[in-house]
């Protein structure tokens, strides 16, 4: 690596085997104030600041007492939620494998698969304060088709949240630009009191992401009546 360019900006030097692309990926990372801030900070990851932001803007953590996170990896989101509330039981789920975080439950699972849902209520005994979802699918290249995959992943995130948040509680998702669909946007109106769109200071101006906000869990509905006359 050779540090030039205007005001100390790092500048990674061409390699054998390294892309243009990589390249650019590098510097971007090296010269993010949010990375090296992370770094200083002890967070995992830059993400830890979109939820922090996310936090000070929505006030989601004070006197939260568990916490789900889902899409967990590397475990920023979580090192934040542990640190604005260091009595909260959190769990957290992932493909990916995590390093163990103090204080943290970690599931490596697909959190689609049919047991998910029963094994992060149980790890959490008790009605969730919160449930974050930074999950998003991979992307193939087809930016219809990366929505659609990822907007499948709120969704789900959304119907588990109505099964495990206790009134008044709160869902937080990652979705992408345009923000959640018609669709999802009256579901969650029927579940919550509030909602909101945002992009935190801390997503890459570049990015397609913003989050979903959705605050003040009016409960389970009650089940429908059926006529059974027909």
């Amino acid at each position: 690596m050779s540090r030039g360019g205007s005001g100390g900006r790092t500048r990674v030097k061409t390699a054998r085997g390294r892309s243009a692309g990589s390249i650019r990926w590098l510097e971007r990372q090296l010269n993010d104030p949010y990375v090296r801030k992370a770094k200083a900070e002890g967070y995992r990851s830059r993400a830890a600041y979109k939820l922090l932001e996310l936090d000070e803007r929505f006030n989601l953590l004070r006197g939260a007492t568990r916490v789900i996170d889902l899409g967990i990896a590397p475990g920023g989101w979580a090192q934040v939620v542990r640190r604005a509330a260091p009595k909260a039981t959190v769990v957290g789920i992932d493909l990916l494998p995590v390093d163990p975080i103090d204080g943290v439950t970690i599931l490596q699972m697909d959190f689609l698969a049919d047991d998910a849902d029963a094994q992060l209520i149980a790890a959490l005994g008790g009605q969730a304060d919160l449930v974050l979802s930074d999950m998003a699918a991979n992307t193939v290249g087809h930016p219809q088709t990366d929505h659609l995959r990822t907007m499948g992943l709120v969704e789900a995130g959304a119907a588990f949240a109505g099964d495990v948040l206790r009134p008044g509680g709160a869902f937080v998702a990652k979705v992408l630009a345009g923000g959640a669909d018609s669709a999802l946007v009256a579901e969650l109106k029927r579940m919550f009191t509030t909602i909101k769109h945002a992009k935190p200071p801390a997503s890459r101006k570049d990015s397609s992401e913003w989050y979903v906000v959705a605050q003040g869990f009016k409960g389970r509905a009650a089940a429908p009546v059926v006529d059974e006359e027909g």
